[in-house]
C-alpha cells in the first residue's frame, strides 16, 4: 500500500519528536548522574581561557547539550564565581563539545537501538539493588536507543519523501535564498532548544537524499549554529548582569561567525564538496569545522568581548532587580537535590524579609514614626515576589521524576513560603495598620503595656530564629521545641490580655485610650508566630508524631 504524503509527514514528525525526547532522556539522565561533579568541575576555576575552553568541551560531551553548559557558566559568573571572560570560553567550548557529540550520535551503529532500550530498562527497573547513579545510566542508555531508532525512522521516512517532485521545488526555491534558510534553521534550534537534534535531523535528510543542494545544507547548518546560543540568552533574561553578559557575548560571538561562514560559504562549500563524503557526512564535518573556527577566531578576544558586555549589558537597580531572587538557579532544575538547596536558600530571604518587616513595625510603635510603617510595608512586595518565584520554580521541579524525599522536601518548601507570605500578609495589613491607628491616634501604652508588647515581640523574634534552624536542618528534638513555643505563646498572649483587663477596670487613662490597640498587636504577634511554628508540624508528621494535628 503507497504511502501518501501526509501519513509520510507525520511519520517525519513523530521520528523528530521521539528525536527531541531521547536527547532529554540522555541530557537529564547524565545531569541527574553527574550533574553536581559537572558543577564541582565547572565552578573549581580556569587558569586561562584555554583551559576554560576544555573544560567547555568536555561539560557538553558529558551533558549532550551546550544549552546546559551555557546556563551553569552563567549561573556562576552571576555569583561571581567566574570571570565573564572564562565564561565566554567556557561557551566557545562547550558549543565545539556538542559538536563532536554530534558526530559520536551520527555514527552507523543504529541498529544497537534494541539492546541500548532493552540494557537500559533493565538498569533503570533494577535501580533499587544498583543505586540511583545506575538507574540514571539506564536512563541515558533509553535515551540513546531512541535517538539511534529515531534516526532509523527518519531515514526510511526520508527516502520516500526524496521522490516527490513538490519537495524538490520547494528545496529548490530555498535552496537560491541562503537567509531565509538559516533564519528557518535557527527559529527550529530555537523552539527544540537542541541543536544536536535539528542538526542530527538535518544531516539525516540529506543523508537520505532529500536535501540534495549543497548550499541549502550548509545555509541550514550555519542556521543550526546561530539558533543554538538562543534559547540560554532568553532563559537568562531575568538573571544578573554578568550571566546575561555570558550568554549575550556567546550569541554574538556566534552570529559573526554565522555571517562570516555565509558570506564565504560557495567558497569553502566547494571545497568541501570535493572530498568523498556523503552530503550528511559533510553537514557534521562542516558543523565541526565551524565550531573549531569560532575556538581558534575568537578565544583571544574573550577578554574584548566581556569589556565591551560592560557597556552593553549592566545592572540596572529598578525595583524589580530588588525583587528579583538570587538563587534560583534555572539550570539546576534537573538536579533535583542542588534545586532544592537554592530553593531554600531563597526561602531564607523570605525569612529575612518577614523578620525586617516585624522590627520596622515595632520600631515605627516605638517611635512613633510613620515612615518606617511605609517601609516595612514595601517589604511585603519582596516578600510577595520572592514566594511567586520559589513556587513556580520548585512546581516546575516537580514535574520531572523525583525521589521520595525529594518530593517531600519541594512540598514542605512551598508549605513554608505559604506560611511566610501569610505571615507577611498579617504585619502588611493588620498590625501596621494597628501601628499606623496608634500612631494617629497620639495614644500611648503604659510602661507595663509597653513592656509586654516588647517581650512577645522579642519571643516572635526567637521563634524566627528557631523556626529558620528547623527548615534547613529538619530534627524531631527542635520540632517539638518550635510548638512548644507555640503553646507558650498562646499562654502569654492570655496572660497580657488579663494584665490588660486588669489595668482596664482600673480606668487609667493611657489604658483606656489604648486598649484596642494592644490586643490587636498581640494577636497579630500571636498570628504570625504560628506561621513560623508550623514548620514543625511536616517533621513530627513523618515522625509518627502527631495526632489530630497536635504533637504527642
Amino acid at each position: 500500500m503507497e504511502t501518501t504524503g501526509t501519513e509520510l509527514l507525520i511519520r517525519i514528525a513523530g521520528a523528530a519528536a521521539l528525536l527531541l525526547w531521547g536527547a532529554r532522556m540522555m541530557r537529564t539522565g547524565m545531569i541527574r548522574a553527574y550533574g553536581a561533579s559537572i558543577r564541582a568541575f565547572l565552578s573549581s576555576g580556569v587558569r586561562n581561557r584555554f583551559g576554560a575552553a576544555l573544560v567547555g568541551v568536555a561539560s557538553a560531551l558529558v551533558l549532550q547539550s551546550s544549552t546546559a553548559v551555557a546556563l551553569l557558566a552563567s549561573a556562576f559568573a552571576s555569583v561571581g564565581v567566574l570571570k565573564v571572560s572564562a565564561g565566554l570560553a567556557i561557551l566557545l567550548g562547550a558549543d565545539l563539545g556538542s559538536a563532536l557529540a554530534a558526530q559520536l550520535l551520527a555514527l552507523n551503529i543504529r541498529e544497537t537501538w534494541p539492546l541500548l532500550m532493552l540494557g537500559g530498562y533493565v538498569l533503570h527497573a533494577s535501580s533499587e539493588k544498583r543505586g540511583p547513579t545506575a538507574k540514571q545510566l539506564g536512563r541515558v542508555a533509553m535515551g540513546l536507543g531512541m535517538i539511534f531508532l529515531a534516526l532509523s525512522l527518519l531515514s526510511t521516512s526520508a527516502s520516500v519523501l526524496k521522490q516527490s517532485d513538490i519537495v524538490h521545488q520547494v528545496l529548490s526555491a530555498l535552496g537560491n535564498e541562503p537567509v531565509l534558510a538559516i533564519l528557518l534553521a535557527a527559529v527550529l534550534t530555537w523552539l527544540s532548544h537542541s541543536s544536536l537534534v535539528v542538526l542530527l535531523l538535518v544531516a539525516g535528510l540529506a543523508s537520505a537524499g532529500v536535501l540534495n543542494h549543497d548550499q541549502l545544507a550548509f545555509s541550514l547548518m550555519l542556521g543550526v549554529n546561530a539558533g543554538a546560543a538562543v534559547p540560554a540568552v532568553v532563559m537568562t533574561l531575568s538573571e544578573r548582569h554578568p550571566a546575561r553578559q555570558v550568554t549575550l557575548g556567546n550569541l554574538l560571538f556566534r552570529i559573526v561567525g554565522v555571517l562570516i561562514a555565509a558570506v564565504t560559504l560557495p567558497l569553502w562549500a566547494a571545497w568541501l564538496t570535493e572530498t568523498d563524503y556523503t552530503i550528511g557526512q559533510l553537514i557534521i564535518l562542516s558543523h565541526i569545522l565551524f565550531n573549531v573556527v569560532l575556538v581558534a577566531g575568537f578565544i583571544l578576544f574573550t577578554g574584548v568581548m566581556s569589556r565591551l558586555l560592560e557597556h552593553l549589558v549592566s545592572e540596572s537597580n529598578n525595583v524589580a532587580d530588588e525583587l528579583a531572587p538570587q538563587h534560583l538557579d534555572a539550570s539546576a532544575t534537573n538536579l533535583p537535590n542542588v534545586a532544592l538547596s537554592m530553593a531554600a536558600r531563597e526561602t531564607l530571604r523570605m525569612v529575612d524579609c518577614v523578620q525586617e518587616m516585624l522590627t520596622d513595625s515595632i520600631d515605627a510603635l516605638e517611635k512613633n514614626d510613620p515612615k518606617l510603617c511605609d517601609q516595612a510595608s514595601k517589604l511585603d512586595d519582596k516578600v510577595d515576589s520572592l514566594y511567586e518565584a520559589i513556587k513556580l520554580y520548585v512546581t516546575e521541579l516537580t514535574r520531572s521524576e523525583l525521589e521520595q524525599d525529594e518530593s517531600r522536601r519541594a512540598l514542605d518548601i512551598i508549605s513554608f513560603t505559604t506560611h511566610l507570605e501569610s505571615a507577611g500578609d498579617v504585619i502588611d495589613r493588620n498590625l501596621l495598620d494597628t501601628v499606623r491607628q496608634k500612631i494617629a491616634s497620639q495614644a500611648v501604652f503604659t510602661r507595663r503595656g509597653a513592656q509586654e508588647v516588647a517581650d512577645i515581640h522579642a519571643y516572635v523574634c526567637e521563634t524566627i530564629l528557631l523556626a529558620s534552624q528547623v527548615f534547613m536542618e529538619p530534627n524531631v528534638a527542635n520540632a517539638h521545641k518550635l510548638l512548644e513555643r507555640k503553646t507558650k505563646l498562646r499562654a502569654m498572649e492570655q496572660e497580657s490580655i488579663d494584665s490588660h483587663l486588669v489595668r482596664l477596670s482600673k480606668r487609667k487613662p493611657k489604658t483606656m485610650a489604648s486598649s484596642n490597640y494592644h490586643i490587636d498587636l498581640v494577636r497579630d504577634l500571636k498570628r504570625v508566630n504560628s506561621h513560623f511554628a508550623s514548620v514543625a508540624y511536616p517533621i513530627l508528621e513523618q515522625a509518627g508524631q502527631l495526632h489530630d494535628s497536635r504533637a504527642k
